[in-house]
């Protein structure tokens, strides 16, 4: 990681950790029964989803300051393993929609796709919890994605019932804002680098030194560079 001071930036995103937490607190109260997370469950430690910018750089610093020697390796490892797999789902349903596939269809297709997170450990728990991305936290409970309804097919909400919902997007925008905020710090010469998401692997195994940041004086685009056809 770069010498460059991202305290601001990762407070205004942990306010909105903050506000996950509050919302997911809220509606285990209110609907207690039907909000079937519990210890021992990693449903939602399987489900593919990216990162924007702030919560990439966010997770890999708690997990540099988190983990070193033997352990770090072996979660990079698991993380590299994590991410060949994501990159083929991906790559598989780029192709379906070059191929002209509704794309309803074809995130209900990336819906069934199962990845086990590199920081699930043996026992079924998170070696990271206490910083797991916002999607982590809001799983379980009802959420809206470009108007549709999802939740975790093991609760006990009931497709056609009316509850209260998270609109993802207005938290995604918050989220972009701030990556936003970084690119415009940093002076990054990819000025479009707030609009890149990646899945938390990648995030685990990225170097976000000041070449990949578009810092220095030359370099490939971030979004570009650093794989081989098997997603390495």
């Amino acid at each position: 990681m770069i010498d460059f001071d991202f305290t601001p930036f990762f407070t205004k995103y942990e306010s909105i950790v903050g506000m996950a937490d509050a919302v997911f607190n809220k509606m285990a109260k209110e609907y207690g029964t039907l909000v079937e997370c519990r210890n021992g469950c990693s449903d939602c430690c399987h489900a593919l989803f990216d990162l924007t910018l702030v919560e990439a750089l966010y997770i890999n610093t708690r997990f540099n300051r988190a983990f070193s020697g033997r352990e770090k390796e072996d979660l990079l490892e698991k993380a590299n393993r994590a991410d060949r797999k994501t990159y083929q789902i991906k790559k598989e349903a780029h192709k379906l929609a070059q191929q002209g596939k509704n794309e309803v269809d074809i995130l209900g297709m990336m819906g069934l796709k199962k990845v086990r997170c590199p920081l699930l450990n043996d026992q079924d728990e998170c070696d990271l919890y206490q910083y797991r991305p916002i999607t982590c936290r809001f799983y379980g409970i009802p959420t809206e994605i470009n108007g549709m309804s999802h939740t975790c097919g093991k609760s006990g909400f009931k497709e056609g019932e009316k509850y209260p919902t998270v609109k993802i997007g207005i938290v995604q925008k918050q989220l972009y804002d701030i990556s936003q905020e970084i690119v415009e710090a940093l002076n990054s010469r990819y000025v479009k680098m707030a609009e890149m998401i990646v899945p938390l692997s990648m995030a685990l195994l990225t170097d976000y030194n000041e070449d990949y940041l578009g810092l220095g004086e030359s370099g490939g685009d971030p979004g570009k560079g650093g794989g081989d056809e098997d997603g390495t």
